[in-house]
């Protein structure tokens, strides 16, 4: 009974500040992969032209931030981020520290490891769409942005979906490192709850909990949106 009022909704549970944490890591971790994109897109472009610069500077992007510590990257985004805008206060006129939001640095920071993982996968989803539709719309003279609107783009997210899931999956529990920076997401929730009542225990096994509940449900989101877009496809093309 008593583990039932620390975890619960009452007056002395932390039900409610854990939901609230939960949907803060969703927010973090949608945050991060929207981001994700923009850089991902640039990148994959950027791997797949035919500038030799282009390449070497995608290569190198990947291979940063696939290689360096998570952890490292969120320290230097959200310190490096906070001297930035401190110096831009400075030139302002303004006189004081101005910190990086914890929001912000953390999906920034998420949001530019989960680009390196999603410049893959839109790369491969790329290099799976049959060539001899490529050619036979260059062949009739389809535009290069029609022809991109009409067969690259359909094709690079029906491809790159089951990617993108597991990229998701990666960011939901890179969100955790979020905390570091004093975000109220739901890893930073349950330490302060773990010292506050002494359960340790309890609360890190309920915030594991919640992570395993956010993680099935968002398989099952992805599982059904791959469905989806190949049910136009024949049976065992484009499927696990």
């Amino acid at each position: 009974m008593i583990i039932l009022q620390t975890i619960g909704f009452g007056p002395t549970g932390w039900g409610g500040l854990l939901l609230v944490a939960t949907l803060m890591t969703l927010c973090v971790t949608a945050a991060a992969l929207f981001i994700g994109m923009v850089f991902g897109t640039l990148i994959a472009w950027a791997k797949l032209s035919g500038s030799r610069i282009a390449r070497a500077f995608g290569s190198a992007y990947t291979t940063v931030f696939r290689g360096v510590p998570e952890l490292l990257i969120i320290y230097l985004v959200y310190f490096g981020g906070s001297s930035l805008v401190t110096a831009a206060g400075s030139a302002l006129g303004y006189q004081g520290f101005l910190g990086l939001p914890s929001f912000v640095a953390g999906a920034l920071a998420v949001g530019i490891i989960s680009g390196a993982y999603q410049a893959e996968v839109y790369r491969g989803a790329f290099l799976a769409i049959p060539r001899g539709e490529l050619e036979a719309a260059q062949a009739i003279g389809m535009h290069r942005t029609l022809r991109f609107r009409r067969i690259i783009a359909p094709q690079v997210l029906r491809f790159a979906i089951p990617g993108i899931g597991n990229v998701w999956q990666l960011s939901l529990k890179d969100s955790a490192l979020v905390s570091v920076t004093g975000l109220a997401d739901l890893m930073r929730t349950s330490q302060i709850a773990a010292g506050s009542t002494r359960q340790h225990f309890l609360f890190f096994i309920v915030g594991g909990c919640l992570y395993l509940v956010l993680t099935s449900l968002s398989d099952r989101v992805f599982n059904g949106a791959e469905r989806r877009a190949n049910r136009s496809m024949p049976a065992g093309i484009g499927q696990a």
